[in-house]
């Protein structure tokens, strides 16, 4: 069973994010990057069926050579191959442009895939966009936001947590997985992987080397601003009677937060 993972190079949840206005971009000055937490649990579930039904398990990113610190993490977890698309443009938040360059990397590098995993999202860009978009292009078929995951042969069943309920879905393989948060507990690097994975080669391959031409890769979506959201102000406290206290509050949300 042949699986690909594909993960983003992220800042840390916790880092302070300061926006640079001239790009509108973050500015990345100081701040640590870690592999997207979903792209994590993505990865665990990749080697925990490649540990019961055997196959090769290979980590998959876009982005500039900065990413190889990334995809080295993955190796240190287990994974068996990492490859970098690389890409030297800034962030631009088109899902769709990446979705078109991993599906072109599938076609070209990994015919033999069983298994599509991804994260359900980046904590980067937020979007939730990628892994439907993918299947699409490669007219697979596609389960997302997955916490829990069987594969049995060439099928497979996945569980979601739906909106007061819990649904199950039946697919074949090959297919496009995206993993949420509960669908494991990832697993620390060793320092033998750590070892390992300094030790393996990772190839970095072009847009050339997959065929896209430049106005495949040209982004559709343009940022015209980017700014932090406001400071959140102090809330308001009503001691008064609860007949007195509806009147004020009724107030509030019409002539201030003008909500009704």
């Amino acid at each position: 069973m042949n699986i690909c993972v594909f993960v983003k190079r992220v800042p840390d949840t916790e880092a302070k994010i300061r926006i640079d206005h001239e790009t509108n971009s973050i500015s990345e000055e100081g701040i640590n990057f870690i592999l997207s937490p979903y792209d994590e649990v993505a990865v665990e579930e990749a080697l925990r069926l490649r540990e019961a039904n055997g196959g090769t398990v290979t980590v998959v990113s876009v982005g500039n050579e900065e990413a190889l610190t990334t995809l080295k993490k993955c190796l240190a977890m287990g994974a068996d191959e990492a490859v970098l698309v690389k890409d030297e443009t800034p962030e631009t938040y088109d899902g769709l442009r990446t979705a078109k360059i991993l599906a072109r990397a599938v076609e070209k590098r990994f015919p033999d895939y069983s298994l599509l995993l991804f994260g359900k999202q980046s904590v980067g860009a937020d979007n939730a966009q990628i892994p439907a978009m993918v299947a699409d292009l490669l007219n697979l078929p596609q389960v997302n936001v997955v916490t829990k995951l069987e594969i049995d042969g060439n099928k497979g069943i996945a569980h979601r947590e739906i909106e007061g309920a819990l649904e199950k879905v039946s697919f074949s393989l090959p297919a496009v997985v995206s993993a949420q948060k509960g669908l494991n507990e990832p697993r620390y690097e060793t320092l033998k992987g750590i070892m390992a994975a300094k030790k393996k080669e990772i190839p970095i391959v072009t847009f050339e080397d997959l065929g896209l031409k430049e106005e495949e890769v040209t982004p559709l979506l343009e940022i015209t601003k980017l700014e932090s959201p406001p400071q959140r102000q102090a809330g308001k406290i009503i001691e008064d009677e609860p007949e007195e206290a509806a009147k004020q509050m009724v107030k509030f949300l019409h002539e201030e937060a003008k909500i009704i």
